[in-house]
């Protein structure tokens, strides 16, 4: 089913040596529908999104295959059983998300799947801007979304809007935190989601301790050149770690969204030293822009 409305694109102009125009769009929103704890979050982040840059919404429904252990004739019927019950649950939630969207002043489309979640949104996110997804669930209930973020940033090379669970609204007009390191999975990120910090009142970029690259100043005169003017604050207790700094930066300044590049270090290196990706999947207050 596709809901027909008029979308506008998002435009950024910038003039360039010879007097032309670069013009950055923003428009196609990837939404994650399965029935889950966190999908009601993901829903509204979405809506908000696709409502703030005039865009349009795919809802990709996924029905996660179950996975059993063993090979005889009763695990396979049981398999069958376990699908059979995911698929007539996702459709009555379906159901109910299609009702929503049809009250909607939005444009969007739907496509069904059945498999790996994190493979699936891979695939059908190649024309996608952006991909909206949770943080970690609170309760640790399946899916386990952090894994799923952490997959899909990595393969699809997509920004990607983190919701925490317990979220409900996205103001893409509010203020926006950046958290600046230098390294190229921020820069990349900062630079995929201009069109997202026009939109916003304020841009602060916080740098924490050495950078791996240019300094924050690099950045902030980079998003000059597109209308932007960020501040700078590298007002951080030298003791405090990366995580701490930003996970107390955003529960005092309550931003619309932080922006971090996802691992910076290898995700074997993240994993043995709780990296600052996965802290802030875990933790955050606030909705995450990540991208790697």
């Amino acid at each position: 089913m596709i809901v027909a409305n008029v979308t506008a694109i998002v435009r950024l102009r910038l003039r360039l040596d010879g007097g032309h125009a670069l013009e950055i769009h923003m428009k196609n929103v990837l939404l994650l529908i399965h029935d889950d704890a966190g999908e009601e979050a993901r829903f509204q982040a979405a809506l908000d999104l696709v409502r703030a840059t005039n865009g349009h919404l795919t809802c990709l429904d996924i029905v996660q295959a179950p996975i059993l252990v063993g090979a005889d004739y009763m695990m396979a019927d049981a398999e069958v059983a376990l699908l059979a019950d995911a698929r007539n649950r996702e459709a009555v939630n379906r159901d109910r998300i299609e009702a929503r969207l049809s009250v909607e002043d939005i444009a969007w489309d739907w496509a069904d799947a059945t498999g790996d979640i994190a493979g699936l949104l891979e695939a059908e996110a190649g024309l996608a801007d952006i991909i909206v997804l949770n943080t970690m669930f609170a309760d640790h209930e399946p899916p386990d979304m952090r894994a799923i973020v952490s997959d899909v940033v990595m393969r699809a090379g997509k920004p990607i809007l983190a919701v925490p669970q317990q979220f409900r609204s996205l103001d893409a007009n509010g203020q926006a935190l950046v958290a600046w390191n230098g390294a190229p999975a921020v820069a990349e990120t900062l630079r995929a989601v201009t069109p997202l910090l026009a939109l916003t009142k304020g841009v602060t970029i916080v740098e924490i301790g050495k950078t791996d690259g240019p300094p924050a100043e690099e950045a902030a005169a980079y998003l000059s050149r597109h209308g932007i003017h960020a501040r700078i604050d590298r007002d951080v207790p030298l003791e405090w770690t990366v995580a701490d700094a930003l996970l107390t930066a955003c529960r005092d300044r309550q931003p619309a969204y932080c922006i971090i590049g996802a691992y910076g270090h290898s995700r074997l290196r993240e994993r043995l030293i709780g990296g600052v990706t996965r802290r802030m999947l875990a933790e955050s207050p606030v909705p995450l822009l990540l991208g790697h």
